[in-house]
Order: C-alpha cells, then structure tokens, then sequence
C-alpha cells in the first residue's frame, strides 16, 4: 500500500521531501528533460515526486508524464499525481483508472465532491489497486481561507464549523493515506493534526516561497513536506534540499 510504500521511502532516504515537479516557462522537450535531471539529481534527498498540470499539459500522460512516473520509480521513489479530483463519481473513476495505470502510486482529492457517487468510487478503486489516496483539507495560498475556512454545518451533526475541519474528519473516517494543509498556516496544521490523530500523515506545501516555514510546519504536525520551486530554482538544488532534510533531522528525528 502507498502509506507503506513512502513511510518505507523516507526512512530509506532519511528525508519526508516529496519533490513537486512545478516546472515552467520551457518547450516540452525542455521540460521533460530538466524534469529527469531533477529527479535523478536529488533522488537520495527527497522520498517521493509529485506532479501537477505544469507538467500534464505540455507533456501528455502517456509518453511523457510516464516517463517520469518511471523515472521515480528508478530510483525508488513513489510518484503522487497531484489532481485534485472534484468531479462525480463516474469521471472521477475514469480520471483515477488513467492515471493509476501509468504507474503512478497516489493521487489527490477534493473533499469538496463529498462521497456518495463523489469519491467513493475512486477510494474503492485505489484500494483494489493498492493505490493512495491524499485529501485537500486547506491549500497553502492566501486565498485559500475564502474556502477553506468558511463556516459550514456538519451533516450528521448539525454543528457549524470551518470546512477544513470538517474535511479533516472526513479524511479520517474514508481512511486516506495523507491530508494536504498547507506549510503557511502551522495553527492548522495543529488543529488538523489532533483531528487526524495517527491515522492519517499531513503534507504539507508551501514552503519558502509562500512562506512556510520548516521548522514550523514539522513542530505543528506534518509528517511529509512538499517543496518544489525553492528547491528547482535555486542555483544548488542538492544543496537547498539537503539543507531542508538537516532542518527536519533536527526537529524532529523520531520520523525516521
């Protein structure tokens, strides 16, 4: 299973780093190029690679996007394919078949479609495939609050809380194998955890240029960081990322 598979990563590699492939501004040949370097390059500093659309777009699934999902794995390294499905059920299914298919090991989700006929099909699906599943409980960005944080009422309960916390239970009770709070807001991250308890490991994005702070977001409750531009841009990758990895060995070493 995923959780296994990346716990089994981290503790191998001694980094909780899954490195987000959010690459721009290239060709297409360009991209996939510098993207292989990337992975090849830091594959001893980090424990799994995440891709998005900045990469699913120019590149295509098969060909492309596959080559890198192989790539990761060369180096054994899960790949996570950061979609953020939000569709109904049927579609989200299809979506889930195509990208599990080409080998990638876990996906995210938008509690937002709720279960029934929503996400219920595609954690059904991941879990006879053995696949992963990872919920968006608050994103990293400043507009994220607008959503995120909006009041709402609880369907079984009747009571009126913030939507990620509700999402946090939700997370807790489909058994998924990982929750995103974003790095930028650690009193969440806290809040969430407590929610979580054991059973499901927060990623958190947003580190250094949103302004997540490491040391912040691992003392709060994260489990796996998600960093991708501070580490791609920089003039010494390797170097950034190690630097990272030290900060998490220090705070807290008991991961690994």
């Amino acid at each position: 299973m995923f959780r296994d598979q990346i716990q089994t990563s981290a503790k191998r590699k001694q980094s909780n780093i899954v490195l987000a492939l959010d690459l721009t501004g290239l060709s297409p040949e360009r991209l996939l190029a510098e993207s292989l370097n990337l992975v090849k390059r830091l594959s001893s500093l980090i424990c799994a690679v995440k891709v998005n659309r900045h990469l699913t777009l120019p590149l295509g699934l098969r060909g492309g996007v596959e080559k890198i999902v192989q790539q990761a794995h060369r180096f054994d390294l899960p790949a996570i394919m950061d979609c953020k499905l939000n569709d109904i059920g049927s579609t989200n299914r299809v979506i889930a078949e195509n990208f599990f298919q080409i080998g990638f090991d876990a996906l995210t989700v938008s509690p937002h479609t709720g279960w029934e006929k929503g996400l219920e099909p595609v954690f059904t699906l991941a879990r006879e495939m053995g696949k992963g599943i990872i919920t968006l409980v608050y994103m990293s960005h400043p507009g994220a609050e607008e959503v995120f944080g909006l009041k709402t009422q609880d369907p079984e309960t009747g009571e009126m809380q913030p939507a990620y916390k509700l999402f946090a239970k939700w997370s807790r009770r489909w058994k998924a194998d990982g929750a995103v709070v974003g790095a930028t807001r650690p009193k969440i991250i806290s809040e969430v955890d407590g929610l979580l308890g054991k059973e499901v490991p927060i990623y958190s994005p947003g580190v250094g240029f949103q302004g997540g702070m490491v040391e912040e977001a691992m003392k709060s409750g994260t489990r796996y960081l998600i960093v991708g531009r501070t580490i791609f841009t920089a003039k010494e990758p390797e170097a950034v990322a190690e630097q990272i990895r030290g900060t998490v060995l220090k705070v807290a070493p008991q991961l690994f």
